[in-house]
């Protein structure tokens, strides 16, 4: 037909399965695994539904506000969106324009590819290292804007500051994109460096320490000048794009710090739990600082566990994909949900090793 000849074709992108069913162990898309503040609970209670029949805010203001205080910026440094997917989509179609290539580590978030290639932007996949680090060295070369992820998905690793800067500072000519989705879990925000670099945006989530994937919300925090880009670019996209109970909701994440801070301190001491337990067992991963472990088996492939796993209900994520096709990414859960999954693994590997 011929109209096909004009359509906009693209791989999309392909999130983790979301089964539903009873007594399942979902560990494969890295969401909270305990419920959002007791303020969010108690703001969806008192919620005017009248109020629906409005639009809201178009400047996302309530949640803006709550978070320049939170983080000790100005407002007019802060653009929120729908989740971390739309602020970084936003910001690709805003900054990545310049015809040249950008960069990105070749094992990372799998979006970003789809992005480049949804807005017709040239990109460079840098390779990461035999252990799965990034080399600064491989950023300093001529290019369209830099992101990748900090701490890394879905390895866990983490770069350290002054990695992160000196990619930062061999790009002042093109916008740096921090990823930070998992920087909740462990390690040194690149916040610490906007008012160094006008060049530098960093974008955080909701979705995994605030326990609020299901509402989708994300945000960055940059320059003046950057943010007013990037509100030219969504005004001229969708000037509603962030739902009234979304807002609302988002405020009373963002002011109950007390417990933030508990329920990712909760998900670290499992995580580090976690890893000795999955040691003994023969596994080995890259040190993870994220709210997930990128594991591989010493004998048993990794699809092979994956498809074990998945007849017993628990779900991990696996990809066939060079050089990751033998790790499972496994979201850190409650205690008792990772009690059951190392249970179920000693079980099948003593199985398997005595066939």
């Amino acid at each position: 037909m011929k109209w096909e000849e004009n359509v906009r074709k693209v791989v999309p992108y392909v999130a983790g399965e979301q089964p539903n069913k009873k007594n399942m162990i979902k560990l494969n898309t890295n969401e909270c695994p305990y419920p959002p503040a007791p303020g969010v609970v108690r703001a969806m209670k008192e919620m005017d539904y009248t109020a629906l029949r409005l639009y809201p805010n178009p400047d996302v203001a309530p949640i803006v506000d709550c978070l320049a205080e939170y983080y000790h910026v100005k407002p007019s440094q802060v653009f929120v969106g729908v989740g971390s997917d739309d602020v970084i989509s936003m910001a690709f179609l805003t900054f990545f324009h310049s015809g040249k290539p950008i960069l990105f580590p070749d094992v990372t978030y799998s979006f970003y590819d789809v992005w480049a290639n949804l807005y017709r932007i040239p990109f460079r996949q840098i390779p990461l290292t035999e252990d799965w680090q990034i080399n600064p060295e491989d950023y300093k070369v001529e290019n369209g804007g830099v992101i990748f992820p900090n701490p890394n998905a879905p390895t866990g690793l983490l770069q350290s500051l002054d990695t992160v800067e000196e990619i930062i500072q061999a790009n002042r000519d093109v916008v740096v994109i921090v990823d930070e989705a998992y920087i909740d879990f462990g390690g040194e925000s690149a916040l610490k460096l906007i008012d160094k670099y006008d060049n530098l945006l960093v974008v955080q989530t909701f979705s995994k320490s605030r326990a609020m994937a299901g509402l989708r919300v994300g945000f960055c925090i940059g320059s003046e000048k950057l943010i007013g880009y990037l509100n030219d670019v969504k005004f001229s996209f969708n000037s509603y794009t962030m739902n009234m109970p979304s807002q609302a909701l988002a405020v009373e994440a963002v002011k109950d710090d007390t417990y933030f801070k508990e329920v990712t301190g909760r998900i670290v001491a499992t995580r580090e739990r976690v890893k000795k337990e999955l040691r003994g067992l023969g596994f080995t991963f890259p040190d993870s600082y994220a709210n997930f472990v990128f594991a591989s088996h010493k004998t048993v492939p990794a699809k092979e566990i994956f498809e074990a796993l998945r007849e017993a209900d628990i779900y991990v994520r696996h990809w066939d994909k060079p050089r990751i096709e033998n790790y499972l990414r496994i979201t850190i859960g409650t205690d008792e949900e990772m009690d059951r999954l190392i249970a179920f693994l000693k079980e099948f590997l003593a199985k398997r090793a005595g066939q």
